[in-house]
């Protein structure tokens, strides 16, 4: 189901640190992390968990720092499963 602006701005109060992008349509969160090696391990588990939900994020790795985006590319909208895959990678995200 394409969620509405306001849908998605209620989402994104239920997930650490996504933002809407409304030039996407997507939602979108930035991750530093220690060091490359760490950035890599992480886009490795988030891979798996993108598999299990048949459903993939774009994602930039800079060094340290990853940029994630959200949005279900075949109706150019967010979707329940955008907002399913971001709560899930919020599982995924070392704390600390």
């Amino acid at each position: 189901m394409n969620l509405g602006e306001d849908l998605i701005r209620d989402g994104l109060t239920r997930l650490d640190g996504w933002e809407w992008d409304p030039d996407g349509p997507a939602i979108r969160r930035t991750l530093r992390l220690t060091d490359f090696p760490a950035a890599i391990a992480l886009v490795g588990v988030i891979a798996q968990a993108a598999e299990q939900a048949g459903h993939h994020p774009d994602i930039d790795i800079r060094y340290d720092t990853l940029h994630l985006r959200l949005t279900t590319h075949s109706v150019g909208a967010v979707t329940d499963k955008d907002m399913a895959l971001a709560a899930r990678i919020d599982e995924l995200v070392p704390r600390g």
